[in-house]
């Protein structure tokens, strides 16, 4: 970390020389493994080391951004002139800046760096032991194979208004696809899981096993009949509603005036009792950080709290636009996830006479503007609250603001993805099939 210290200070010092009022750098040194297997034979192993660093100046209210991917001293008085030569010839942002930030907080309390890396035969095992328990399974009748990777990455932020911080962050993961069934009638799935430390890895065999009895599930699928009826979404993609979610109340959506919930802001949006929300202290958490990319101060935030909107997700210049100030947002959501509900799963299909249960999404029909809604989706048709056949090439359609007042969300919910969601149910949506 020290050399990224001295590399932040060097650049930094270079783009006041050159001319910039203020700047930012950021450095970010890794290293990556993978290996991919397929059929009991190891296909593909990769590893690769990267460093890159960005630097953005500023003169008065111009700026500009430069990159590289190396971390070359000897480069830093050009890069600087070329970012500076940049600034002057581009237009002022009157809501672009970069902010005072309070000192960097550690973050070793957050447990976000695994300081064992996996040996090669290491993760040959872990994707050997993911395919061989989905090849194992009655009825699998090929694969596309297993992979299994490790990453360790450092980030460092510098800005010349006196902020420093940088930490490191690891990454496990393991993943695998099963095919089930011959010829035109071949149906596949997958299953995953990626954590931050090794110990907290899902067990392979049972990630094969799962995606073996998934494919399985899917064979002689049947296109649905049109109709209007119950959607119950599959954690596996009730996440994405929360992704169409952050779009709609990201400032930068809502200073263009570009969101179907524009106007939105302290309404309630979702039924009483649901809360969405952004937590980047969750211990070992995939997308957990003490500060944001501006090295602004985070915070647990519900952005939705018994239903209601409650702020919009903010970083600097957006914040600007709107007379706000930042919710330590630059960069994005952190760990982002809606918060489990009462029921079980079951419980909350129970009283379904018919109804559509998804597992697999399709496309991104979805108008930001006016909520519309249309996916192709797969999945199982939901009768007397039990699921029954698998149903395939129909579509799902609705407004995302209904669909967001009837949302009910089970007890179910894991935090594996970054953005999470239980088992979510939607009370009426239209499916187009046959």
């Amino acid at each position: 970390m020290s050399a990224l210290h001295e590399a932040a200070a060097g650049l930094l010092a270079a783009a006041k020389r050159a001319g910039a009022d203020v700047a930012e750098v950021v450095l970010h040194e890794s290293a990556s493994v993978s290996v991919q297997r397929r059929l009991g034979k190891t296909e593909e192993t990769e590893r690769a080391e990267t460093r890159e660093i960005g630097l953005r100046v500023f003169l008065g209210r111009a700026n500009a951004s430069v990159s590289a991917s190396a971390i070359d001293p000897a480069s830093f008085i050009r890069l600087a002139e070329q970012a500076v030569s940049m600034a002057r010839v581009v237009p002022a942002d009157p809501y672009a800046e970069i902010p005072e930030a309070p000192a960097a907080r550690d973050a070793a309390f957050l447990d976000l760096d695994d300081p064992v890396e996996p040996d090669m035969a290491a993760l040959i095992a872990r994707a050997a032991a993911a395919e061989d328990a989905a090849l194992a399974v009655p009825g699998i009748t090929n694969s596309e194979g297993a992979s299994a990777s490790w990453s360790r990455g450092t980030t460092l932020l510098a800005t010349s208004r006196g902020f420093i911080g940088g930490y490191a962050r690891s990454h496990h993961g393991v993943s695998v696809t099963a095919i089930a069934g011959e010829g035109t009638g071949m149906q596949r799935d997958y299953d995953y899981s990626s954590t931050l430390h090794g110990a907290d890895l899902e067990d392979p065999a049972t990630l094969g096993h799962r995606a073996a009895q998934r494919a399985l599930a899917r064979l002689n699928p049947r296109r649905p009949q049109t109709a209007k009826l119950p959607v119950v979404f599959d954690p596996r993609v009730a996440g994405g509603l929360l992704g169409h979610l952050a779009g709609a109340i990201s400032g930068a959506a809502i200073a263009r005036g570009t969101s179907f919930l524009k106007e939105a802001l302290g309404q309630a949006v979702f039924a009483p009792g649901v809360s969405i929300i952004d937590d980047p202290f969750r211990v070992r958490g995939l997308r957990s950080r003490p500060y944001d990319r501006e090295g602004q101060t985070v915070q647990r935030r519900a952005f939705i709290e018994d239903g209601v909107l409650t702020s919009w997700i903010l970083d600097t210049r957006s914040a600007n636009q709107l007379g706000l100030k930042t919710t330590g947002n630059a960069g994005g959501l952190s760990n982002f996830y809606l918060a489990p509900g009462a029921v079980s799963p079951a419980a909350l299909m129970a009283d379904i006479a018919e109804g559509l249960y998804v597992t697999e999404l399709i496309g991104m029909g979805v108008n930001g503007l006016t909520g519309d809604y249309s996916r192709g989706a797969a999945g199982f048709m939901i009768r007397k609250g039990q699921l029954a056949e698998p149903v395939a090439e129909c579509t799902i359609a609705g407004n995302l603001k209904d669909m967001f007042r009837q949302l009910t969300p089970a007890d179910d919910l894991v935090f594996k993805r970054g953005t999470d969601a239980p088992t979510l149910r939607v009370e009426a949506m239209t499916l187009a099939g046959a």
